[in-house]
Order: C-alpha cells, then sequence, then structure tokens
C-alpha cells in the first residue's frame, strides 16, 4: 500500500504513532497552508514521505489509496475525488453524512474497481471477534444496551454560542455521529439490521447534543445511548437467558468483557494485545486492498450502508438535517 492520509486531526495523530508496525511502502499525507508548520513537524516526527498543501497535487502522486480524516462534512466530497483519480479509500468514521452519498460512492467504486471501507476500528479487535465467538453463551439475547456518555469540552463552547463541527448540523454533528455510531456499529456487526428504529433526542440549535435510540430485533430489543452534553460510567451489557456480557468500556476500545451466566459464575476474556487499536484495522485494510478482496469489502460495507441508514431514519424522525442533505 502507498498512503495519502488527508488532515492533520487528533485521529490521524493517533494512526502515525502505530504506523511503523505496518506494512506500508510509501506515506504521504495532505495538510493546508494553515496547517504547514504542523504537517511538516509530522512529517518530521514520523518519518514520513513527505506532504502535499493541495490536494490536486497529492492525487498525481504514485500512492494508491486515500484516507479520508477530516470534517464529517467532507468525506464525501474527497472520497468520490479520489475515487474518480483511480485511488482506494479508506474513510473515517461516520463513513458519509447520509446514505445516498455512500450509495453514490459505492457505486463508483464498483464501476472503476476500486475499493473502499470505513475506518470503523471495532469490526478488527481481536476482543470484538472473540465477542462474537462468546455470544452464543448468553442464550437466546433478550436485552441489549449500550451506553456510550462522554460529557464534551465542546459543548460549553456550543451553550455560549461557539458552535463547533461536532455540534454543528451544517458540518454533520451531533450525538448520532460522534458516539452513538460505535454502539450502532457494534450491535449491527453482532446481530445484523434490526426490524425498526426508534430515535429520541435532546435537540439544541438544531442538533442531537443526546439521545437513547431503541432498535427492535423481533425476538429482543437494543437499546444505545449517546451523549455529549452529559456523561456516565461506560456500560454495555448483552442478556440472554443463559446470561450477561458486561463491558465497561467503549465499544471501539474493547480489549476484555465478563461473561456472568445465570448461577453467578463469572468468566472474564482479555484479548489486550498492548497494541493501539488503529494498528488492528489498518493491518486489515493493507490486506484487503493488497490482495484486492471484494468479497471482505463488501461485507463491511454492506455493515457501514446498514448503519448509515440506521442514523438517516434516526435523524429523520428527529428532524435533523445536515446541509449535506439538501
Amino acid at each position: 500500500m502507498k498512503l495519502g492520509i488527508l488532515g492533520t486531526g487528533m485521529i490521524v495523530k493517533d494512526l502515525l504513532t502505530t504506523i511503523h508496525l505496518l506494512d506500508i511502502e510509501k506515506i504521504k499525507i495532505l495538510g493546508t497552508e494553515k496547517t504547514q508548520q504542523e504537517t511538516n513537524d509530522l512529517c518530521e516526527k514520523y518519518h514520513l514521505d513527505g506532504f502535499h498543501l493541495n490536494y490536486d497535487d497529492m492525487l498525481k502522486d504514485d500512492i494508491d489509496t486515500i484516507y479520508v480524516a477530516l470534517p464529517n462534512f467532507l468525506h464525501y466530497e474527497f472520497a468520490k475525488k479520489a475515487l474518480e483519480n483511480g485511488k482506494h479509500v479508506i474513510i473515517e468514521k461516520p463513513i458519509t453524512a447520509n446514505a445516498k452519498e455512500l450509495k453514490e460512492l459505492i457505486s463508483i467504486a464498483k464501476e472503476k474497481h476500486l475499493l473502499m471501507i470505513e475506518a470503523m476500528n471495532i469490526h478488527y479487535l481481536p476482543a470484538y471477534q472473540e465477542l462474537k465467538n462468546q455470544l452464543e453463551n448468553i442464550g437466546k439475547p433478550k436485552i441489549v444496551s449500550f451506553n456510550y456518555s462522554q460529557y464534551s469540552s465542546r459543548y460549553n463552547a456550543f451553550k455560549e454560542g461557539h458552535i463547533l463541527p461536532a455540534f454543528d448540523y451544517h458540518k454533520a454533528g451531533g450525538a448520532l455521529m460522534d458516539l452513538n455510531v460505535y454502539n450502532i456499529h457494534g450491535l449491527v456487526g453482532l446481530f445484523g439490521k434490526p426490524n425498526s428504529v426508534h430515535y429520541l433526542a435532546n435537540i439544541e440549535k438544531g442538533i442531537d447534543t443526546s439521545g437513547i435510540l431503541t432498535l427492535d430485533y423481533g425476538s429482543f430489543k437494543a437499546v444505545c445511548i449517546g451523549a455529549k452534553d452529559c456523561k456516565a460510567p461506560v456500560m454495555l451489557t448483552m442478556q440472554g437467558d443463559q446470561g450477561v456480557i458486561h463491558i465497561d468500556n467503549p465499544i471501539n476500545q474493547l480489549t476484555k468483557f465478563k461473561f456472568i451466566n445465570n448461577q453467578n459464575e463469572e468468566t472474564v476474556i482479555d484479548k489486550d494485545e498492548q497494541k493501539h487499536r488503529l494498528y488492528y484495522e489498518f493491518k486489515e485494510f493493507i490486506l484487503m486492498i493488497d490482495e484486492h478482496d471484494e468479497k471482505k469489502v463488501n461485507e463491511m460495507l454492506q455493515i457501514s450502508l446498514t448503519v448509515s441508514e440506521i442514523i438517516q431514519e434516526a435523524r429523520q424522525q428527529e428532524g435533523i438535517v445536515f446541509d449535506n442533505d439538501k
């Protein structure tokens, strides 16, 4: 893989701390005139192969894959241009602002025989893979509850009228897109598409600052809670008629979990390999792209599309409209 990274934000800095462990032939990064010094510093610190300040120049480079790590509302635009220029695309979560954008990108990628993947690390974590294996121990699922509530320092500014991207409907922000997306991906990866969804959100200035999403799977019910305007201890539970799986980390940071059967016997499953959580997804992305594994990519894209449709329906129920929707 020859990788072009778009952006210099927190997620990019996280990736760069572990990228030396990955088999990537070339890495270049895209900055702006405003972030030129920061971009140059990152190149030097992590021994990258250079940087660009113009996207067209990067697309003319001999890189084969673009990693879109820009604000949510820009994902579609930059990914589309990469695909049109013959590049595979990895798109940071949430993959697009709405399902329509995602469907169009999927169509372009298929037409050009290119690969596109959402950078949702959950599905590649060793502990999540083991969770799938252990899920049958709870018996028939009855109640599933994922709560990821984290008070955002940006909410203070939001209350004072200074609206940053995480709380900006113009930029595809909100609690669903920022935090609850992890819960939803975790559920869909385990249980597939629900029969129906219903969203109850706390709306301020046109955006959901927190909310409760219920998912009806017929034989069992699930709830995803995501909040940026208040906090709570992280707790995820999967309750069945034979026991419960308990997790006290966000699903995107999963390293271990506990199974408690109906006789109160506990088993702890620990899959912590002391690697950065982004290492696992990029290791798989490199394999998928180098081997042009369309089957695996399409499998992961179907999860992304299901999640995108769930979030879009939830937003519509609460009247949350992004500029990307228009």
